[in-house]
């Protein structure tokens, strides 16, 4: 008996495995698609570094402009593919794991990005099915093999069969039976975000709904005018540009709007920052408080928004800000942000927990801490994966000492904003009180007076700011005023 060959026979028709005496197909090389090998791309940048995706797809776009393969069109489809599928991995991943015959964790990861990527283009596009399970076979093929393809081909040909509505019913909970979990499959939170969210909003089913729905949708690009540098109506002049809602050095930009293109930010006189930070950096510096006003602190100024910005306020009275943030290549953002401030202003690199000024040097002072980011889901989609409960525990004596710092830092009669963009209570409110116990001599101030027309502040003294009720980031602060 002759040996068995150890490796399969190929056909001389195509080069491939055949069977005997049956010449084989064609064989016909997969099409390269650059719009969807891009989105390939971020998404395992994301999931095999934990690189973000508002810092991968930026340079990743830019290449592929350069190189003549991208138009605005493919831009943009590269855009919605990648942030789409990172807000709504949940409910595909629970779609997905219906149609295979094995748990997803023993399905490769560059497998599920591209079942992911074909899910969403079925599920949450309007790109017709077959197109969207074509082009997604032909990406398998490209990235993943002919073998892997089909096997991917067979999964979204399933996911294909009904539309998303539909999957959701198959695949969550009844309401009634289990609330957050419901939640959590429709609107793509994991079960301990939506439970903490919920503690932080209150209320009934409407508003936790209506908060999950705005995290998975594409945040407006909001630039602010630096004062002094800059003022909104230079900004409103650019193309399809619309005030702000509540700062008035906010400019909203149309969908697809690029910062890079306006001269005011190219020059450094505006940047791109959130509503939402916007607004802590001013009710900081309208707060009331006693003695002079000469002397302002950003504790934790990477990477330097909200530092430019209370940077140019301080300028408008003459005052002097001290930008401080532990990490060098944070404090080089800082000065960059700062950079041009018509006052007088420092940048150093320094831990605000140990810090190198004197206690009582400061009439104003922000601490905007470290935190889960948890407020900041729609911009960063991929951090609601990423996060688990006992990230809180890590992050919370950092916190405690960074405003105990603060308040160290600011002299009597001096305000404090202790900030966060994160809406867990645990990194909020249970901070402030919990600081507070040492602290007996300070006031807290009313917030919400000090941003006037922004609706919904709750019920004060502090205030929280939520996307689906004012368009922003889940913005916190606090006002502390030392009294002795």
């Amino acid at each position: 008996m002759s040996e068995q060959p150890r490796r399969p026979r190929k056909t001389a028709s195509t080069g491939r495995p055949g069977k005997p005496g049956r010449p084989g197909k064609p064989y016909r090389r997969p099409q390269k698609d650059p719009v969807r090998i891009l989105a390939f791309e971020a998404l395992r940048a994301v999931d095999e570094r934990d690189a973000y995706a508002n810092l991968v797809l930026p340079p990743l776009l830019r290449k592929a402009r350069e190189s003549g393969d991208f138009d605005a069109r493919d831009a943009a489809l590269a855009t919605e593919l990648v942030y789409g599928t990172l807000r709504r991995q949940g409910t595909y991943d629970a779609v997905i794991a219906a149609c295979v015959d094995r748990p997803l964790r023993e399905v490769d990861p560059p497998v599920l990005d591209v079942l992911a990527l074909g899910a969403h283009q079925l599920l949450g596009t309007r790109i017709p099915s077959h197109a969207a399970v074509s082009a997604t076979v032909e990406l398998a093929r490209v990235v993943l093999g002919d073998g892997r393809a089909k096997f991917v081909n067979a999964v979204l040909r399933k996911i294909a069969r009904d539309d998303l509505d539909g999957w959701l019913e198959k695949v969550a909970p009844p309401y009634d039976e289990d609330p957050e979990d419901h939640l959590a499959v429709v609107h793509s939170h994991p079960r301990w975000v939506v439970s903490a969210l919920w503690d932080s909003l209150g209320g009934g089913r409407a508003g936790i709904e209506e908060l999950l729905a705005a995290d998975n949708e594409r945040p407006e690009v909001t630039l602010v005018a630096r004062p002094g540098r800059a003022m909104a109506e230079e900004l409103l002049a650019e193309p399809a540009a619309a005030p702000g809602r509540w700062s008035p050095y906010a400019v909203r930009l149309a969908e697809g709007g690029e910062p890079g293109a306006v001269q005011a930010v190219r020059e450094n006189r505006a940047g791109v920052q959130d509503e939402g930070s916007q607004l802590v950096a001013l009710a900081l510096a309208a707060a009331p408080l006693d003695g002079p006003d000469r002397r302002w602190l950003d504790g934790c100024a990477g990477p330097g928004g909200k530092a430019a910005l209370l940077g140019a306020l301080a300028a408008e009275r003459g005052a002097f800000l001290l930008a401080s943030e532990k990490q060098p290549h944070r404090a080089g953002l800082v000065a960059r942000a700062l950079d041009g401030n018509p006052g007088p202003y420092q940048v150093i690199a320094a831990d605000g927990t140990r810090p190198p000024w004197r206690p009582g040097s400061f009439d104003r002072v922000l601490v905007d801490v470290p935190c889960t980011g948890l407020g900041a889901l729609r911009r960063r989609p991929e951090a609601r994966w990423r996060r688990r409960p006992e990230d809180l525990d890590g992050f919370a004596p950092l916190q405690r000492e960074l405003l105990r710092g603060a308040l160290e830092a600011v002299r009597v009669g001096g305000v404090v904003g202790y900030a966060t963009c994160s809406p867990h209570l645990a990194e909020t409110r249970a901070v402030v009180a919990d600081v507070l116990k040492r602290y007996p001599d300070t006031d807290l101030i009313d917030a919400r007076p000090l941003l006037p027309g922004v609706p919904d502040l709750g019920d004060g003294p502090d205030i929280q700011l939520w996307p689906h009720l004012h368009g922003t980031d889940a913005m916190y602060l606090t006002l502390i005023r030392r009294t002795a």
